[in-house]
């Protein structure tokens, strides 16, 4: 599996030669593709060859296109990723609801745990205590919406009472490149482990091509939140959020790189689906 996050910023040609990716723009540099995670071109200036695509997928390689502004706008999901892929959409569309429900409650109780903690660390103590309370209200499938009752109290403790999500700046622009790739990333596990991105357990935006890995990605959204909280607006915030991808969490009792308990966590939560048993899904700790 590739460690390397690669970013291309400015205009050049990028091709492939004896299983490296080369870029030539005011130089030749090469990367051999098996080390590359995610690429990310971020200008609309660069051209590629269909040959280096293609080999950039069979080593499942995800690919990141950005707009003219320079944030996340599509990007590069192999088809026939997974041997046995039409057994995995069958086993997906059996996912029992009652399950599914209760998986879901799980993952939203998850992620308000780990916001409750980063407020502890930011010395929050009132809101911290309210998300704790707003953990043990949380009811089947979230249907009291305390995910959206915590989310408010946690972005205003952290960004400031009059922050709202949907405002133009600074820290909504970072949050959302940073949400961006952290996507791209649930959205390469679901499809190396054959399931349908676009079949989710609680996200059913018709819409949305990504619905399962919103769904799976919640508790993670955390680290991108911390990133950005520790940014200064002088600072390239595209730098800064890749950085996620050098972070150890831990899982399952052992320290892992961010992509790596990524991949535990999605395979448990699936393990899960099929077998009917919650107990068998794994967060991670920072």
């Amino acid at each position: 599996m590739g460690f390397r996050t690669v970013v291309i910023k400015n205009r050049c040609k990028l091709d492939l030669r004896m299983n490296y990716l080369v870029c030539r723009g005011e130089n030749e540099t090469k990367v051999f593709i098996p080390e590359i995670s995610n690429l990310i071109l971020e200008s609309t200036a660069i051209s590629l060859t269909t040959a280096l695509l293609s080999q950039l997928v069979k080593n499942n390689v995800k690919i990141i296109f950005c707009d003219e502004k320079h944030n996340p706008e599509s990007e590069i999901v192999s088809i026939y990723d997974n041997y046995n892929c039409v057994s995995k959409i069958k086993e997906q569309f059996g996912w029992n609801e009652i399950t599914k429900g209760k998986v879901w409650t799980k993952i939203i109780c998850n992620k308000i745990l780990q916001q409750s903690k980063f407020l502890k660390e930011l010395n929050c103590v009132n809101e911290e205590k309210l998300l704790k309370t707003y953990i043990n209200e949380i009811q089947f499938n979230d249907s009291s919406n305390r995910e959206g009752h915590s989310a408010k109290v946690y972005f205003n403790a952290i960004f400031g009472g009059n922050f709202a999500r949907r405002s133009e700046n600074f820290v909504n622009k970072a949050l959302n490149y940073g949400y961006s790739v952290l996507l791209s990333c649930f959205n390469r596990e679901i499809v190396k482990m054959g399931y349908l991105t676009q079949i989710g357990i609680w996200h059913k935006n018709e819409f949305n091509y990504f619905n399962l890995s919103s769904d799976l990605m919640e508790p993670f959204r955390i680290i991108v939140d911390k990133l950005v909280y520790s940014l200064n607006e002088d600072e390239s915030y595209k730098i800064k959020l890749l950085e996620m991808f050098n972070l150890q969490v831990k899982i399952n009792g052992k320290k892992h790189h961010l992509e790596n308990a990524i991949s535990i966590y999605c395979q448990s939560v699936v393990n899960s689906l099929n077998n009917n048993d919650i107990g068998q899904i794994q967060f991670y700790e920072m």
